[in-house]
């Protein structure tokens, strides 16, 4: 997928502003790929998005290709707060899910079931 092709809806709330994936059959094959679908967005003030679980290919999800540390990893560089809605309960993976609990954990990238959740997680609500 070439970034310039998604669709990102723009929300402003009184808390900030979010920018959510329109599309679930969209999928991001590279960090680049992400960069380009946010950068329009960044330049107008918007540092958090919501993406869906399908936004991205299933080696996302094997964290030893390195997929998500390269992607999440670019998301904290430019500071860039990231929200995936799914259900994430059909990975069996330890490390996987250590991952994303640590990532629940911190200020940055969040893993969680529903919109309303990314918001909340996102500061928005």
């Amino acid at each position: 997928m070439k970034g310039g092709n998604c669709i990102i809806r723009l929300i402003e709330t009184d808390k900030g502003k979010v920018g959510i994936m329109e599309r679930r059959d969209e999928v991001f094959r590279s960090s680049q790929d992400v960069l380009d679908a946010i950068a329009d967005l960044c330049y107008q003030e918007c540092d958090r998005f919501i993406f869906y679980k399908e936004n991205f290919p299933e080696d996302f999800y094997d964290l030893r290709t390195g997929l998500a540390g390269d992607i999440l990893q670019k998301m904290s560089t430019y500071y860039i707060k990231l929200a995936i809605v799914g259900d994430f309960s059909g990975y069996t993976s330890k490390s996987l899910k250590a991952f994303i609990y640590e990532s629940n954990r911190g200020k940055q990238n969040f893993f969680v079931a529903s919109e309303e959740e990314a918001m909340k997680a996102l500061g928005l609500s």
